[in-house]
C-alpha cells in the first residue's frame, strides 16, 4: 500500500488484530525512542479485558481493586499519560508516531498535537455524528468514544487513541470516577458520559477511512508485525504490567488507611 504524492513524508503502517495491548504499548514505546521512521499502528481489539493506566496513575485511585483483584484484570502502566481505561476485544486502537521535523505545523506540545489530531478525524468522521474534539477527547454531542494519550520527547511524539467501538457495563465497573474529569462530564458516570461507536460506523469502514485520512499528510508503506527493526537501540522501557502482589498491597494499605480515618 502506498499513496504516490510527492513530497510527502514516509510513514509505516502496521495493522494488528487482537494483539495483546501489552505487546502493542511495548512496542510502541520501543518505536517512540530508538525508532526514527513515523508510524501508524492500528490494533482491532485485544485479547482480552485489561485496565490501562497513564504514567502517573495510581491504582488506588484509579480501579476499584476487590473486584480486579477477585477476577484477575490486568492492571498495565503506560509509559504516556492520560488517563484510565478499560479496553477489550472491541476497543480499536490507532497510534501515531511521528517525527517533530515532518509535521512542521504542529508543535510539540500536548494541545498542538490534540488539534493536529482532530483535525485528521475530523476527515475520519465527516458526516457521522456529531464529531468533536471536547478538551482531550472525542466526542459524538456530548459523549465520549476515544480517549487519547500522548508522550512528547525532544524530537518526537506519539499521539495514541483507544476507540470505544463497543463496550460492556460489567467491565466499566472496574473503574472509579476519577477525581479530574472533564468539565463537560458533568458529573456522570461512564455508561452515561460514553456510547458505542458502532451505533455511528462499521469498524473496517473506520480502519479503512482512518488510514486514507493519515495518507492525505504522509506516503504510506504497510509493514507486517515481523517486518519491524528489532536491532533499535537500547531504551529505558517505562511501559510494565503491574502483579497482583502490589495489587493486594495496595489494597491493604488503602483498607488500613481509611480503618484508621474512621477511628479518628
Amino acid at each position: 500500500m502506498s499513496v504516490k504524492r510527492v513530497g510527502l513524508p514516509l510513514m509505516n503502517v502496521v495493522k494488528l488484530r487482537g494483539t495483546p495491548i501489552l505487546q502493542q504499548l511495548l512496542l510502541e514505546e520501543r518505536l517512540l525512542r530508538s525508532s526514527s521512521a513515523n508510524w501508524c499502528i492500528v490494533n482491532d481489539g485485544t485479547n482480552r479485558p485489561n485496565i490501562v493506566m497513564g504514567l502517573s496513575g495510581k491504582p488506588c485511585e484509579l480501579v476499584e481493586l476487590e473486584p480486579v483483584i477477585r477476577d484477575r484484570v490486568p492492571v498495565i502502566k503506560r509509559f504516556t499519560g492520560g488517563g484510565t481505561v478499560i479496553v477489550d476485544e472491541n476497543t480499536l486502537f490507532v497510534s501515531l508516531i511521528c517525527n517533530r521535523n515532518d509535521v512542521p505545523d504542529v508543535q510539540p506540545y500536548p494541545r498542538s498535537v490534540m488539534a493536529w489530531s482532530g483535525s485528521l478525524y475530523s476527515q475520519v468522521f465527516n458526516g457521522i455524528g456529531d464529531f468533536q474534539l471536547r478538551e482531550n477527547d472525542y466526542v459524538f454531542g456530548d459523549r465520549k468514544f476515544g480517549g487519547n494519550a500522548q508522550s512528547i520527547t525532544r524530537n518526537r511524539w506519539i499521539h495514541h487513541t483507544s476507540f470505544l467501538w463497543d463496550y460492556s457495563e460489567s467491565n466499566m465497573a472496574y473503574l472509579k470516577l476519577p477525581s479530574r474529569v472533564p468539565q463537560y462530564r458533568l458529573e456522570r458516570d461512564h455508561t452515561d458520559f460514553v456510547c458505542k461507536m458502532k451505533d455511528y460506523i462499521e469498524r473496517a469502514v473506520f480502519i479503512e477511512k482512518t488510514i486514507k485520512a493519515v495518507g492525505t499528510q504522509f506516503m504510506l508503506k504497510e509493514l507486517s508485525l515481523d517486518e519491524i527493526d528489532d536491532s533499535c537501540r537500547e531504551h529505558i522501557e517505562t511501559t510494565r504490567l503491574l502483579t497482583l502482589d502490589e495489587l493486594k498491597e495496595t489494597l491493604a494499605k488503602t483498607t488500613r488507611s481509611e480503618s484508621i480515618a474512621q477511628a479518628v
